[in-house]
């Protein structure tokens, strides 16, 4: 197998970046890229920490991550699975990478920066939805922010409903518990207590 082993090598095969690919990239947050990030429901966190890399899902009510300057932002932690991988990771190495996604537009925002984990009251009170606090507050402060072109959304047909999968075609998280734990874990149980337990711990 021929694998590319420098810089140079993988700069021969593609090329250098169009003036239009690195013109696009700043320090700060405009207005331009600020309607993105109001827009967005859902993010893609990447972490680092000693154990390896981790690309962890976040989603809620759009606009959910907080412009609070142009080089800082703010978004909360809410009920999960108590993993915290992400959040274990910024602890031991700040830098992240965030990937928003818009429903319906091609277009995507890329954030790079670091971040660091506040528990401050008053903070996390101003989160709140149906009465319930962040947990924490991730709060980043941006080294670079730039938008991604809508090629791989438009190759991946992404928000095209008659592409959309059929989720009864997938196994389901109570069939895959239950291979993984080796039927420890009773999946068609898990499965048919999920959507309350859902509920009760959205926020």
């Amino acid at each position: 197998m021929s694998v590319i082993s420098t810089i140079e090598q993988l700069e021969a095969l593609y090329g250098l970046p169009g003036e239009t690919s690195l013109v696009k990239e700043l320090d700060h947050i405009i207005p331009e890229y600020a309607a993105f990030i109001e827009a967005s429901p859902f993010v893609s966190l990447a972490t680092s920490g000693p154990e390896g890399l981790d690309c962890s899902p976040r989603g809620d009510l759009a606009g959910f991550v907080r412009i609070h300057d142009p080089r800082t932002l703010m978004m909360p932690d809410r009920r999960g699975n108590n993993r915290a991988d992400s959040l274990k990771n910024i602890v031991r190495d700040p830098r992240v990478a965030l990937l928003f996604l818009v429903p319906g537009s091609g277009t995507t925002l890329r954030v790079n920066g670091r971040a660091g984990i506040s528990i401050d009251a008053e903070l996390c009170a101003s989160f709140t939805v149906e009465g319930k606090p962040a947990r924490s507050v991730t709060v980043i402060e941006v080294d670079a922010v730039y938008f991604q072109c809508a090629r791989a959304i438009v190759r991946s047909d992404l928000w095209n409903p008659e592409r959309h999968v059929d989720a009864k075609s997938l196994p389901t998280p109570g069939q895959i518990l239950a291979v993984t734990s080796r039927a420890s874990i009773d999946g068609e149980t898990y499965d048919r207590e999920w959507p309350e337990r859902a509920k009760t711990s959205m926020w």
